[in-house]
């Protein structure tokens, strides 16, 4: 399922009002965010916790808790930082320790951390003040590791997923979503995430990863998900229901259900310990 920024590969400054209520957006229906969203693949969150130095995790944008909940399964103690109060209110309701801030601001507080990740959020954070805040808050040699899921339904359902937008919404970030290349966008992602770390000169060599996976849809859950994503939070309540009309319409055409081929990419990078050279 897509869910960059309406701008590729092009990011958003994500301290520009507009940027900002998009980011600040998902909040709306926690609930349904919770529970529709994708979850990450066990073999990423294995390969972060062997690289990490030790359990505590600092999770930058915990939303609901999705990716944290599946740290705290693997043996982690996680902490959660996020902007969006809606957000930081649920996630304590269900049983995560969470701080109110955007994380640039955020303060350690002479804390530390033995992995800083970052699941779907790190396109809203800047990229080098995030990653020397993440620097910040690292022991010698922990792991940064930010990721996104990047979703693509079978080619023909892509196609008429985007004939559908173009019709009805041609101006909404939404349709970007099926009108351009993901594959340059994630990529484009990933690139400014590694550059951030880079500018910072506190961590070692960045390192891109990629977990393949799948996850069938019935047309209830696809649609379902839909309202949680970036390019729909913000649409019009009449526009939405047409929206999902005619895309419900069409994963009726291809048999009611789909798999959904995702790819899970990661950047990662250690921060620099004693000794360790330039």
């Amino acid at each position: 399922m897509p869910t960059l920024p309406p701008e590729r590969p092009a990011l958003p400054a994500p301290r520009t009002p507009p940027a900002r209520r998009v980011a600040e957006s998902f909040g709306v229906d926690p609930e349904r965010y919770d529970r529709t969203r994708p979850r990450y693949p066990d073999a990423l969150v294995e390969a972060v916790v062997t690289a990490a130095p030790g359990p505590d995790v600092l999770d930058v944008g915990i939303g609901t808790g999705i990716a944290a909940r599946q740290f705290r399964a693997a043996g982690c103690t996680v902490l959660g930082v996020d902007a969006d109060a809606r957000m930081v209110d649920w996630a304590r309701r269900h049983g995560h320790e969470v701080e109110e801030a955007a994380f640039e601001a955020w303060d350690p507080d002479g804390r530390s951390f033995d992995a800083v990740i970052s699941g779907q959020t790190w396109h809203w954070v800047d990229p080098v003040a995030g990653a020397a805040k993440a620097a910040e808050a690292l022991r010698p040699r922990g792991l940064l590791a930010v990721f996104w899921n990047d979703g693509r339904p079978p080619r023909d359902l892509a196609g008429a997923f985007a004939e559908v937008y173009e019709r009805l919404a041609p101006k909404s970030p939404a349709t970007r979503l099926w009108t351009v290349d993901g594959e340059k966008g994630y990529a484009a992602l990933c690139a400014r995430a590694a550059d951030g770390m880079r500018a910072t000169g506190a961590f070692g060599k960045t390192e891109v990863r990629r977990f393949a996976w799948e996850q069938a849809y019935t047309r209830d859950e696809w649609l379902d998900q839909l309202p949680t994503t970036g390019g729909h939070t913000g649409l019009p309540p009449a526009l939405s229901a047409r929206l999902a009309a005619e895309v419900g319409a069409a994963v009726d055409a291809a048999g009611g259900a789909f798999t959904m081929r995702y790819t899970t990419l990661v950047v990662t990078a250690a921060r620099r310990g004693p000794g360790d050279r330039g």
